[in-house]
């Protein structure tokens, strides 16, 4: 399964369309007034499904991922001189690649790839494609994909 991940060109705080492979709307994304980044999850129909909400008084960056009120785990960035690293805590999923250049991987216990994301070039907003073994991992690798890129949007990589 495919998403296509595409920030609003004019839009006040974070908003974001997620498409299918065939251009169906499956999420909208919007962002909400706090302290630090809070992102709302909806599905087609405009039901809540998650949120993705930066925790403020930490050193470095930390997300609290949320499905349907439940903490499902968090992402943080760690402390690094040269090369950004995530530590995800949720399903003991891991996350690796090259941050640099906006691609990367999340995968399983066992090593098997749950996810990938890459940043599409060239476009007038942020774009990226999500690939996703399984259906029922969309909600949570689209949740990993925009806490990522808060933390690389409000440090300007």
């Amino acid at each position: 399964m495919k998403l296509l991940f595409k920030q609003r060109l004019f839009s006040w705080f974070d908003s974001y369309d997620i498409y299918d492979e065939a251009g169906n709307t499956v999420y909208t994304v919007q962002g909400r007034l706090s302290w630090g980044h809070r992102l709302e999850i909806y599905d087609a129909r405009g039901e809540h499904l998650g949120t993705v909400k930066e925790e403020v008084l930490t050193f470095l960056p930390r997300f609290a991922l949320y499905q349907g009120g439940r903490r499902i785990g968090e992402i943080k960035k760690e402390f690094t001189f040269f090369k950004p690293v995530f530590t995800l805590d949720c399903r003991g999923w891991r996350v690796q690649g090259d941050f640099f250049e906006w691609n990367y991987q999340v995968a399983d216990g066992a090593g098997t790839t749950v996810m990938s994301a890459h940043k599409e070039l060239l476009n007038w907003t942020d774009t990226y494609v999500i690939s996703v073994g399984r259906p029922e991992d969309a909600l949570l690798s689209l949740m990993i994909v925009l806490a990522i890129d808060a933390v690389k949007c409000s440090q300007g990589n």
